[in-house]
């Protein structure tokens, strides 16, 4: 466990020398807190919304129990759609960070000691794991609090708060977040060994936005709705799509080839 700590400190003290890096964790969280708080605001002081439900999509409805007025049930509604920019926070995080800290050690040249020292492949990998996965679930946990804390302020209504807080929420933040996160480690892993550039490593670690971002245009247009099954759906697929990720970054990872591949 000491090895993993050190490897954990050794991380965040070099990897958040990184502009883009300490970019991404800083101010990229509270951009994404800042729309949805936004928009609770704007339709807040936007006056009477009692005949909005008959010019919204379909699925409005489901969003709209009895006791909500329509300005109550446009904010949860609109605000539902951003859902998954707190999922967004855990996967771009990890990956800016873990696609840098591997590469980042050829770089520097310090790869070839690091892995010459006795640390297990196990103990570099989880470190190097958790140094990308503990600030962004940090990040997005602390932005998810803000979020709430500033509709608690904003709205009136307590159960609309109520409905920042049900199970769709609680699962996309503290079950799919930490999910996402596992999975864009595993790829930068992933890429990082089979890349020298770490401007390279980065870009191309991005790429496993793309599926989210699918999904926040997919809710847009009315082809996908945020409920519970959707959400334990998504959990268990990515619970599966993390375990093939891990096992090909272990795979992947070998020690003695990339030293040779990258003298």
């Amino acid at each position: 466990m000491n090895k993993i700590n050190t490897i954990i400190h050794k991380e965040w003290s070099e990897v958040f020398k990184n502009r883009m890096v300490l970019f991404t964790t800083a101010f990229l969280p509270l951009l994404l807190t800042a729309i949805p708080l936004g928009i609770i605001y704007a339709t807040s002081s936007s006056g009477d919304f009692s005949g909005i439900s008959g010019d919204m999509p379909s699925e409005f409805n489901a969003f709209c129990p009895e006791n909500f007025s329509g300005g109550d049930c446009f904010q949860v509604f609109i605000v539902s759609q951003f859902m998954i920019m707190f999922m967004i926070i855990p996967l771009a995080i990890p990956a800016a960070i873990s696609s840098y800290s591997i590469v980042g050690e050829k770089v520097n040249r310090s790869l070839e000691p690091l892995l010459a020292t006795p640390i297990t492949t196990t103990e570099l990998l989880i470190g190097k794991s958790l140094s990308a996965i503990i600030p962004a679930l940090i990040a997005t946990w602390l932005g998810f609090a803000i979020f709430v804390i500033g509709s608690w302020i904003m709205i009136t209504n307590p159960v609309v708060i109520g409905n920042f807080l049900d199970g769709r929420w609680l699962i996309a933040i503290f079950i799919i977040g930490p999910l996402m996160a596992l999975s864009a480690v595993s790829f930068s892993i992933i890429i990082s060994s089979r890349v020298n550039d770490p401007r390279v490593a980065e870009q191309v670690s991005m790429i496993i936005i793309l599926p989210v971002l699918a999904a926040f245009f997919g809710q847009m247009a009315g082809i996908i709705i945020l409920n519970v099954t959707f959400m334990v759906t998504s959990a268990i697929v990515l619970a599966l799509v993390d375990a093939i990720l891990v096992y090909l970054s272990i795979r992947l990872f070998q020690r003695e080839t990339i030293i040779t591949r990258w003298k």
